[in-house]
């Protein structure tokens, strides 16, 4: 299983735009709202901002995607 921060806006499932971006056949896509958490800096706070994970599954047999090859 894979997780990716992705965009807040749209609410379709991505597993085509990860099928094409990685050349891979995913299985299944799950996505969690992740809520911003309030931070401090001395008297002031602030709030970091609200974002999105999907967590990808991989269809069987698939290789997984390397994402540091040049590195």
């Amino acid at each position: 299983m894979l997780a990716f921060e992705v965009d807040s806006r749209p609410t379709r499932s991505r597993s085509s735009r990860v099928e094409a971006q990685f050349k891979v056949k995913v299985a299944d896509v799950r996505v969690a709202n992740c809520h911003g958490k309030v931070r401090k800096q001395g008297r002031f706070a602030g709030r970091r901002p609200d974002w999105k994970k999907a967590f990808v599954r991989l269809a069987p047999g698939e290789k997984t995607i390397d994402f540091f090859q040049g590195v």
